[in-house]
């Protein structure tokens, strides 16, 4: 190994240097604080539990994707979260219980074993807000609108929402008589979006005639407000969970075109994401020239159940780093003030100066007698200087 390669990161591992750092630091406390003025209370979670409680009823997809190590106290496997979700909804359970609607939201760090994309960053900063207790579309119009106001919030211009319901697919699996084997399989192929091998298999593993073509057809559904039409159209006869579903589907379009006309609206009948443990609506934001998901989410009625508390919850999450690289949050104008060395009584009036400035928002840095001066002078457009027995601060030269 090279002197060079052994300060070199993992692949998907990033440091974040000073100006990104400060911009990604401020837009998160733009949101938190966009999530507080919507009633969500910020919880801190740790970045370490005990897999059973870190990953019991959340699906195979998040296990592949925590990392695993011993704990050397007791001997168990602990997990590193790989989302937050799951643990928000432990703290609704145990932590933070409330009868009645809990809004919670956080911020931090979560790590993957690999990437979710080609480029995609293993130590994304996840943030996002979730809402217990409250099976009503109004919850999961509050939480969409929350998350297209974080976007907004993030200086995200074009936003293109994705809507789907899980609810469809399971009603046609069961229709179809599909058993849990079978039922993974077709998700596997609708999620890699194969239309053609979908076809196929329909055909040799569907004898249900009419399920069989309401199956073949479901990839085919996609678009723009035409596409719940045509559904309802040709799933007459269907069981009343997905007419159901639909319903839920043009009720909360209506909502968020009234609220968001700039928002772009498209259906996806056939998205079967977060299959494991949602249970209703999914919706998923993008924008141009970024091919995935900026911001994600869905109802997971349930997930409290494996915690001893069956709640009605939905929310949504997005990654700092991506939000921050694609949006326009305002930097800081990274101007300081120098402040010269000063002893006595002149050190001390100096100090009451530039802790007033400070106190006022102002960077001020002092000066060091044996440090590197290039970067802090490079940063200063201002200096303190003492007038009249005064300190006032003039531009530099």
């Amino acid at each position: 190994m090279t002197q060079a390669d052994r300060w070199m990161l993992p692949d998907g591992i990033a440091e974040i240097l000073p100006a990104d750092a400060l911009q990604i630091e401020t837009l998160r406390r733009r949101l938190l604080d966009l999530y507080h003025s919507w009633g969500y209370e910020l919880v801190m979670p740790p970045m370490l539990e005990f897999t059973e409680s870190l990953l019991v009823g959340m699906g195979r997809d998040l296990e592949l994707s925590t990392f695993k190590v011993t704990d050397q106290l007791s001997g168990r496997t602990l997990g590193i979260r790989a989302d937050i979700t799951p643990q928000t909804a432990r703290i609704d359970a145990h932590s933070f219980p409330r009868a009645g609607v809990n809004r919670l939201c956080y911020a931090g760090h979560v790590l993957h074993t690999r990437p979710r994309t080609a480029m995609g960053s293993r130590a994304p900063i996840q943030i996002g807000a979730e809402l217990y207790g409250v099976e009503s579309l109004h919850a999961d119009i509050e939480v969409i609108s929350l998350m297209l106001e974080s976007l907004q919030t993030a200086g995200i211009e074009q936003i293109h929402l994705d809507l789907g319901h899980v609810a469809i697919y399971r009603s046609l699996a069961r229709a179809a008589g599909l058993d849990e084997e079978a039922q993974r399989e077709l998700f596997a192929l609708l999620q890699s979006k194969a239309s053609a091998d979908v076809q196929q298999w329909v055909e040799t593993n569907v004898s249900e005639s009419r399920a069989a073509g309401w199956l073949r057809a479901l990839p085919g559904l996609a678009g723009g407000s035409d596409c719940l039409a045509k559904a309802r159209d040709l799933f007459a006869g269907a069981p009343a969970e997905l007419a159901a579903a639909l319903a839920d589907l043009q009720t909360v379009a209506d909502s968020l075109a009234q609220r968001y006309p700039s928002v772009e609206l498209f259906f996806d009948l056939s998205e079967v994401r977060g299959y494991d443990y949602e249970t209703g609506l999914v919706f998923a934001a993008y924008t141009p020239g970024y091919g995935q998901a900026l911001a994600n989410g869905g109802r997971y009625n349930g997930i409290g159940k494996v915690f001893g508390r069956d709640r009605p919850a939905t929310g949504f999450s997005s990654d700092l780093v991506s939000l921050n690289t694609l949006g326009r949050t305002p930097a800081s104008s990274g101007t300081a003030i120098l402040a010269p060395l000063a002893e006595g009584a002149e050190g001390e009036t100096l100090w009451r100066a530039v802790e007033c400035l400070r106190s006022e928002g102002e960077v001020v840095i002092f000066a060091l007698p044996d440090g590197a001066e290039d970067e802090v002078l490079s940063r200063c457009d201002r200096t303190l200087c003492l007038e009249q027995g005064s300190w006032v601060v003039k531009p530099r030269d």
